[in-house]
């Protein structure tokens, strides 16, 4: 396997951002995709650390955004999310969207850290993707740090380590909170997740999951997991990752 991360030199920390690959919805029918915000916001903390940073996706290639999570977008969802616009609007970084490098292509363990974005395709694609399972468990039972950002963060309720632990065991977490899904379903009329991340968190023993104000930037720290609750969280987990990362 070749690793993006050694072809370049220098001493960098080197950080791999993994997101969804397209999906279909099938409570609405829609294309969804991940959510720019999650993936932009933590590149742009990254990259003005001095980090080098690769964008990845289970089966590799072009990737499509949740089309309320794009600024240009007629619904104006995210219309003030003008550091998205600025990815979009660059060719350089928009081909890094274009062509996402393959999981199976990737040492993952040649990066410092692994940070897997949202939107509305995880919940159909890394939920029961055993490959993320594995990235995200195996990241973590090794010490290494991985942080996970809202919708992403279902891959939490199935990622167990090698003794058969749940990742999240005593661990403290958070994701997308029922507050957040009730405003997203009042604004679009309906439901539009398969299942909301809270209330399949809650039925959990042996950890703590927890949610602040909806659509307020929380992020979580627990050992080498890092945890954001939704779209105005990645910034927020970028920034405990490069805490933690010690520069």
């Amino acid at each position: 396997m070749t690793n993006a991360a050694d072809e370049k030199t220098g001493g960098a920390k080197k950080i791999l951002i993994v997101a969804s690959n397209p999906a279909v919805s099938d409570r609405t029918g829609w294309p969804v995709g991940f959510w720019w915000a999650e993936l932009a916001h933590p590149y742009w903390e990254f990259t003005q650390r001095g980090y080098q940073v690769d964008i990845a996706s289970p089966e590799g290639g072009a990737l499509e955004a949740d089309s309320w999570s794009d600024p240009r977008d007629a619904s104006g969802y995210s219309a003030e999310d003008l550091l998205s616009l600025g990815f979009i609007s660059s060719p350089t970084h928009a081909a890094l969207v274009a062509n996402s490098l393959p999981l199976s292509g990737i040492d993952t363990t040649g990066y410092d850290a692994v940070f897997l974005v949202g939107g509305q395709a995880p919940m159909y694609t890394f939920y029961n993707d055993e490959r993320v399972h594995r990235l995200v468990a195996d990241r973590v039972e090794a010490g290494r740090l991985t942080a996970v950002v809202c919708h992403a963060t279902c891959v939490l309720l199935k990622a167990r380590t090698s003794d058969g632990r749940l990742v999240v065991a005593d661990r403290t977490w958070t994701g997308f909170a029922n507050s957040e899904e009730d405003f997203v379903e009042s604004f679009v009329g309906k439901p539009i997740q398969p299942f909301r991340i809270e209330d399949e968190a809650r039925k959990l023993s042996g950890t703590n999951f927890i949610v602040h104000g909806r659509f307020a930037p929380h992020a979580v720290r627990d050992g080498q997991l890092i945890t954001g609750q939704q779209q105005h969280s990645g910034a927020a987990a970028a920034r405990l990752v490069i805490d933690a990362l010690g520069a």
